[in-house]
This record gives structure tokens, C-alpha cells and sequence, in this order.
């Protein structure tokens, strides 16, 4: 399995409009829907900024998938529920200080309950910008660190242990993948040079996490 530094250097440049129609307001980016008729301020958001119309290309490019798995956890009608759930929720970081923010949280955790729940929508496909989840053992935790990557510019971790769970930010590095964030209980960090993986949660010091199998 090729690594995750390999692995970006297969970022997408430019995604295939999967809108029925081509957006046509120019300083819209491609995204799943119409942006020409989008009404709700997350999706304005969505259609001005290039991070997020790639998070929501690939997240409806998976929950598709999703949809064609008969053995997907939970079964395609019960996805097709939790999406329009999660489209609703997705909308309301537009009352949040930081709505890019949020809305960037929201596409990661279910990216990972996607991947996570299914084969199919885990299937290696060249124009992903998905990956995972993969599962580390860290030292200090009490449950594998299930780890999912956005490989958007700049790139996305969310990262989910035991009842936990935290969505980071790359941030430039000299070597390695190195993604920070925070909450209200302080700062994360997550580090991956091929094998090596680091992980800094608030309360513990940095973590030498290892590779198992998941599911």
C-alpha cells in the first residue's frame, strides 16, 4: 500500500462538474449542485471557495458509492436518511463564528462515516481525494486512532478515537505531512513521514503511533 506522502502527490487540480449544470456565476467554483441556484449561505460559501467545492465533489462522489453498496454500514436507504440529516446540519455553520471552519468539520466526519461504512466507497479510485480510514496504535490512547485524509489544498486529517474526535489542518512542513487544530481543550497536532507517525493531543506529550489493521 503506497503511502500517505505518495499519496498527495496525486491531488487533484481541478475536479469534473457533476452539477447538472455548469455553475455559471464565474466566480464559482465546481461543486455537486447548481450554484446559479443556490440559496442557503453555506452553499454560497461552498460555491466561492475552492477547499470546500472540492470537499463537496468528493463527499458526493462517495456518498454515491455509498449508495450502491447492498453491504454498506448503515444499508443505502438508511444513507440516503443520515444525508439529508447531514445536509441540514452542514448548513447551520452558518450561524458559527467560524463557518469555513465548520462546514470543513462537517465534511470530514463524513467523509470518514462513508469510507468507513463501506468497501465500495473505500475502492482506490485515481481522482480520489479521500483516504482511510486507517488505524494507528497510540500509546496513551485506549482505542485505535482512526485517521482519514482530505487531500485538498491545503489538506484535511480527521482523526476519531474512543468517544473523541478532532479535524486538523496541514500546515507547511520541512518533512513529512504535518496538520495542527484546536478545541476547547487545546492544541493538536498530527505529523506522518511514511511510517512514522506522531500525534499530540492537550494533557499527553507526543505520541509514537503505529500501524495496525482496521475493521
Amino acid at each position: 500500500m503506497k503511502t500517505v506522502t505518495a499519496f498527495f502527490t496525486s491531488v487533484l487540480g481541478a475536479s469534473v462538474c457533476v452539477a447538472t449544470s455548469t455553475c455559471a456565476n464565474a466566480a464559482s467554483f465546481t461543486t455537486s449542485f447548481d450554484c446559479a441556484r443556490a440559496t442557503a449561505s453555506i452553499e454560497k460559501l461552498i460555491c466561492r471557495d475552492s477547499q470546500l467545492a472540492q470537499m463537496d465533489v468528493e463527499l458526493m462522489r462517495l456518498y454515491r458509492l455509498a449508495l450502491t453498496d447492498e453491504h454498506s454500514v448503515p444499508p443505502p436507504d438508511k444513507v440516503i436518511v443520515d444525508q439529508e440529516f447531514w445536509i441540514h446540519d452542514r448548513n447551520q455553520c452558518a450561524s458559527e463564528s467560524d463557518p469555513k471552519a465548520c462546514t470543513i468539520r462537517s465534511y470530514a466526519e463524513r467523509a470518514y462515516q462513508l469510507r468507513k461504512g463501506s468497501a465500495i466507497v473505500r475502492t482506490r479510485d485515481p481522482d480520489r481525494i479521500t483516504e482511510g480510514p486507517m488505524a494507528f496504535r497510540c500509546p496513551g490512547l485506549n482505542a485505535p486512532l482512526a485517521v482519514t485524509f482530505f487531500t485538498t489544498l491545503p489538506g484535511v486529517v480527521y482523526l476519531q478515537w474512543a468517544n473523541a474526535s478532532i479535524t486538523l489542518s496541514q500546515v507547511p512542513n520541512d518533512s513529512g505531512s504535518r496538520y495542527t487544530g484546536k478545541d476547547y481543550q487545546g492544541n493538536y497536532s498530527f505529523w506522518q513521514n511514511g511510517t512514522v507517525v506522531l500525534f499530540q493531543k492537550p494533557g499527553s506529550g507526543e505520541m509514537t503511533c503505529t500501524a495496525e489493521p482496521i475493521g
